[in-house]
């Protein structure tokens, strides 16, 4: 029996992201292990049912209720388990330190992605192309496609999830993600909902998010009419993760800033409306399958980088502030479109999944349609022959070191 082991030790999101990788895996006739923060456990078993999963305490202090630290005894029974498996190939997708002792485990010829030679921190070749093409990011491609490509032999992207599909159980309503300049406030998400319940003819509508989200939910449902009110029901800091996933599943639509619920949504084939600004771009990091639409900032500064302070005064949200945001939602006309606002669909293609542009404006639109042939034939899943040649983009993302060093 052949297995394969993959090591995704960070967020919600990321977690759902890496099935492009885990089913092309499958395909290949590989049992599949992951190593996943003990944190996420629940999760994993719900989106992976088919692999073996191992978890660690990868993050938080491990420090129980009496004081005492788990995070040794746990973990060494982890190791322990994994240092007794035959695997076949081991797929390492972060660089935190814990990726780095565990990959370690493994004769590094074993080891896909992030590893150790000699004691020397490495990235796959693979990986070493993208660092580059992540400077262009609003052409960047999606990072669900970045960790498939891994692997040989990638499934097609359109049989990774379900074509979104309303479900008829109504709207929800992410109240914020991660990083919070990616989020709308209440006050600015409020016209939005309602103009999105507005055309559907189930009203329910049920707001999500943790118990940190708890507060901005009963904000947001201070905004709604009586009539909104009476059929909103606010799960925020009520659900774990099975709850949740019961309550995303069937809905018609999901609204939602780039988070790990937008992910979970596109895995179980609910049409997401996602709202992107700030460090979020939807060639990154967009819903993945066919059939999302994305209201995308666009503005000079974007994408910017979380980390750094805003300088502009958050105007990438201004956009999102005018009353034709919610006009367009109810509407779709693109002369309701606010300036400052593109709106952007998904649809799969040879590479993985694209955002074509619906209405507003793509200034690099034509390059990154380019990128992805020049991307795709660098796999060996285009014709260099019948696309290329490339001059200019091998020039700027090669190395020599591509093919000087084994």
């Amino acid at each position: 029996m052949k297995r394969a082991l993959v090591i995704q030790l960070t967020r919600f999101g990321d977690l759902v992201q890496t099935k492009r990788l885990v089913l092309t895996l499958q395909g290949r006739g590989f049992t599949v292990h992951l190593c996943v923060d003990r944190s996420l456990e629940a999760l994993a078993r719900i989106v992976y049912p088919y692999c073996e999963i191992h978890p660690l305490i990868a993050h938080g202090s491990g420090i129980d209720g009496d004081g005492k630290d788990t995070v040794l005894p746990v973990n060494y029974e982890i190791f322990r388990q994994l240092a007794e498996i035959n695997f076949s190939e081991i797929y390492n997708l972060n660089f935190s330190s814990m990726n780095y002792v565990l990959s370690s485990m493994f004769a590094p010829e074993k080891v896909k992605g992030h590893k150790r030679i000699n004691g020397q921190p490495m990235k796959d070749r693979w990986f070493e192309f993208c660092f580059r093409l992540a400077a262009e990011r609003r052409n960047n491609i999606n990072l669900v496609d970045y960790w498939a490509a891994l692997s040989p032999n990638m499934i097609p992207a359109a049989e990774v999830n379900p074509p979104a599909t309303p479900g008829g159980k109504g709207i929800g309503v992410v109240m914020a993600g991660r990083e919070s300049r990616r989020s709308l406030p209440y006050d600015v998400l409020a016209p939005l909902v309602l103009a999105a319940s507005s055309i559907n003819k189930n009203k329910d509508i049920y707001l999500l998010g943790s118990s940190a989200e708890r507060e901005s939910a009963k904000k947001l449902f201070s905004k709604f009419p009586a009539a909104a009110a009476k059929t909103t029901t606010n799960l925020a800091g009520k659900t774990d993760w099975e709850g949740l996933a019961a309550a995303v599943s069937g809905l018609d639509l999901l609204i939602t800033p780039d988070t790990g619920t937008m992910h979970l949504a596109a895995h179980l084939g609910v049409p997401v409306l996602g709202t992107f600004l700030s460090s979020a771009w939807c060639s990154e990091t967009g819903p993945y399958g066919a059939g999302h639409t994305v209201l995308q900032a666009d503005i000079e500064c974007a994408p910017c980088m979380e980390a750094a302070p805003c300088y502009n005064n958050m105007k990438c949200l201004t956009p999102f502030t005018d009353s034709s945001a919610a006009r367009y939602v109810a509407t779709r006309n693109p002369e309701h479109l606010p300036k400052g606002i593109s709106v952007f669909e998904s649809v799969c293609d040879f590479l993985g999944t694209e955002f074509v542009l619906k209405t507003g404006n793509d200034p690099s639109g034509e390059r990154r349609h380019r990128l992805r042939k020049f991307i795709g034939c660098h796999l060996g899943l285009l014709d260099i022959g019948e696309y290329g040649p490339f001059a200019d983009l091998a020039e700027k993302f090669y190395k020599d070191k591509d093919w000087i060093a084994p």
